[in-house]
């Protein structure tokens, strides 16, 4: 166990993991098949404390450390279920926690901690990617409102979410990121249109989406902290994304390893389990030596996260180093199962599908390693 989890974590998981076990790992083939994750389910996860646990007791929550996200984020990959319970806790409801005013925060805290309300930020646009400081969506103020027009692309929870974080362009000439805010948009704004639900490779059960404002009026006190300010704001908060990430990423991995450990242990070849082969031991462990070099890595960045110290290098390389593992692990994994890896009644497949997404979301591998070249003085 980590160092930095203490007695209480312990417990804490050990009760997380019955419940996911019991209530999530047994629905989720027909929740992957409905391309959703009912709001029933995102309601007794809140009723059971299991959503944005650091929220303070004022607002709801149970005012926690951030090893209890740790553990929710690394047992629900490990179970194989992909409900992005990260994302909301850990990515997009800290932007309404540290930036949000006292009247935004009992607006809608609340609701994110017992499931009432679904999360959602919007940055990549159709032509603006990695870029930011390119985005295109614009927020003009008129009186006490502000009249957003643009598209969101690739929006995680998109389709479900009842409140979106959308990063604007409000100032006029200014350019880069000294021009953008955040605007707080809520499911039902006249001008705010959730155009599609989008058809990804994997992670079938999360709502992505493209979102279109097309005169958009809000709330002019939907602005999140200061006018023109959001690049700062999405800078501090990437950091902790892409640990999430990382710890999807990881616990995926060891769930990989588990069934395909079972599997060799398992299925017969030639009168004999297909794990008493030379070449398939050195394969499995070569995943279980990544598995662990990664597991460690990250346990120490999240303990230097823990004490306040600069991450951003050491978050940049287990990014993308983690992220390139669980693709190899996948593939080896699929391969141990043979035919049956390519079947979609194996949970392997879905799980090799699922990887794929690890290298592309919060960060691409070439950014993290351009992230890493700068901070090296190149």
């Amino acid at each position: 166990m980590a160092r930095f989890l203490t007695e209480e974590h312990r417990i804490f998981k050990e009760v997380f993991r019955r419940y996911v076990r019991a209530e999530l790992v047994p629905n989720w083939k027909t929740w992957e098949e409905q391309r959703l994750v009912p709001r029933s389910v995102w309601k007794a996860c809140g009723a059971q404390g299991f959503l944005c646990p650091w929220v303070s007791a004022e607002y709801g929550g149970g005012g926690a450390d951030f090893g209890y996200s740790y553990v929710i984020d690394l047992e629900i990959a490990r179970s194989g279920v992909n409900m992005m319970l990260g994302l909301h806790n850990d990515i997009v409801v800290p932007y309404l926690g540290t930036y949000g005013n006292a009247e935004q925060k009992r607006r809608w805290l609340p609701g994110c901690v017992s499931g009432d309300i679904l999360a959602a930020v919007a940055m990549t646009e159709p032509g603006t990617g990695s870029d930011l400081q390119s985005v295109s969506t614009t927020a003009r103020r008129y009186g006490d409102d502000y009249v957003i027009n643009g598209q969101k692309i690739f929006i995680s929870n998109g389709m479900e979410c009842d409140v979106v974080i959308v990063v604007c362009r409000t100032a006029k000439d200014a350019a880069g990121r000294n021009a953008l805010s955040l605007i707080v948009v809520e499911d039902g704004t006249p001008g705010f249109v959730k155009a599609r639900r989008l058809d990804k490779m994997g992670m079938h059960s999360n709502g992505t989406a493209e979102l279109v404002f097309a005169d958009c009026r809000v709330p002019a006190n939907n602005l999140l902290g200061e006018e023109n300010n959001a690049f700062k704001y999405l800078m501090s908060k990437l950091q902790v994304e892409r640990i999430v990430q990382s710890l999807m990423g990881v616990g995926l991995a060891e769930r990989v390893l588990e069934l395909s450990l079972e599997y060799a242990k398992t299925r017969q070849a030639f009168g004999k389990p297909i794990g008493s082969f030379q070449h398939n031991q050195f394969k499995l462990a070569e995943m279980a030596t990544e598995v662990a070099l990664a597991k460690s890595f990250l346990d120490d960045l999240v303990q230097d996260h823990l004490d306040g110290e600069d991450v951003v290098t050491k978050v940049s390389m287990a990014k993308w180093w983690i992220s390139e593992m669980v693709n190899r692990v996948a593939y080896q994994g699929v391969q141990l199962h043979g035919g049956y890896g390519y079947m979609e009644e194996f949970e392997i497949c879905r799980l090799y599908r699922d990887a794929r997404m690890q290298t592309i979301a919060a960060g691409t591998t070439e950014i993290m390693k351009q992230t890493i070249a700068k901070r090296l003085g190149l």
